[in-house]
């Protein structure tokens, strides 16, 4: 099913399945997006910690059970951390998903990204009847198209989440939806995503590079092999929050973590992108901001 931009297929999944109180089970830290898209339908969150390794199977099994409806995830690039599940680890949540009859969202929008390592496979999508995989052509193609798409087995549940669009906006813009099939028809999009992903890989190796040269040994962050951004952990007790205007004084900005979270406030987290600057913005922006987290 078309979508207007993936971010619909969110709004849609929620209205035909969330009644209040229902439980979702996300991950921790999660697409702060998606969490505004649920919460329109006033459901109880489950967050599962997300390790380097993916999502915590064990806190998985004990979220599931609780009365949940769906489980959401990004196993590619994740937003916020740009962590990416391992095979190991989507194995591990596959078996546990067989025992369910939960519905699995699949979120992959940066999965074409991928600069380093090999593409792995989904982990529910095509395997399960109840799963959800979605997708958009706006991190690919370009952004302001807002072409999306929502693929699942569940005929049933494509009917109801179809009603539901009808009544949202009657259908996909059609002209746009023509650009991008004329695009995919006439142009080598293969080379056009090889070409994005080495730029993206060259700008995120300048910020880990410039990460390592100009923050506090105390301040971690994550590596990515793929996507957009990275996730930065600042010592215990450094709001990310009040860093927030700080930095804004120095013409720098970034995410702090809260809004990625359904359970906690003033993080020690950040989320950074690495694709909407040149290498010489972003070592600049990430030299004065390591000025600041010294200062303090």
């Amino acid at each position: 099913m078309p979508t207007t931009g993936s971010q619909q297929a969110l709004d849609l999944i929620g209205k035909v399945l969330l009644d209040k109180g229902d439980g979702v089970i996300v991950e921790k830290p999660t697409y702060l997006a998606a969490i505004q898209a649920f919460s329109m339908q006033q459901p109880t969150f489950y967050p599962v910690t997300l390790t380097e390794e993916g999502m915590n199977p064990e806190e998985l099994e004990d979220a599931l059970q609780n009365p949940v409806k769906f489980i959401y995830t990004i196993p590619n690039f994740q937003n916020p951390t740009g962590l990416t599940y391992s095979a190991g680890n989507r194995e591990r949540i596959y078996d546990i998903l067989k025992r369910y009859e939960v519905v699995f969202i699949e979120d992959d929008p940066y999965g074409e990204l991928r600069f380093e390592g090999e593409r792995l496979p989904y982990i529910s999508a095509g395997k399960l009847p109840n799963s959800i995989l979605l997708g958009t052509f706006s991190k690919t193609i370009t952004p302001g198209m807002r072409i999306g798409f929502l693929i699942s087995e569940n005929k049933e549940l494509l009917k109801h989440i179809s009603v539901a669009k009808e009544a949202s906006d009657l259908h996909t813009n059609i002209f746009a939806q023509y650009l991008i099939w004329d695009y995919l028809k006439n142009n080598d999009l293969d080379m056009h995503i090889a070409k994005i992903t080495e730029l993206y890989k060259k700008q995120a190796h300048t910020m880990t590079d410039a990460i390592n040269r100009y923050f506090p040994p105390t301040v971690k962050y994550t590596q990515p092999h793929g996507g957009m951004f990275l996730w930065v952990t600042l010592p215990e007790g450094v709001s990310a929050m009040s860093l927030f205007p700080k930095a804004l004084e120095k013409k720098v900005t970034f995410v702090p973590g809260d809004p990625f979270y359904t359970d906690i406030r003033n993080s020690n987290t950040m989320r950074l992108n690495y694709t909407n600057a040149d290498s010489e913005t972003i070592t600049e922006g990430i030299r004065r901001l390591g000025d600041l987290l010294k200062e303090l």
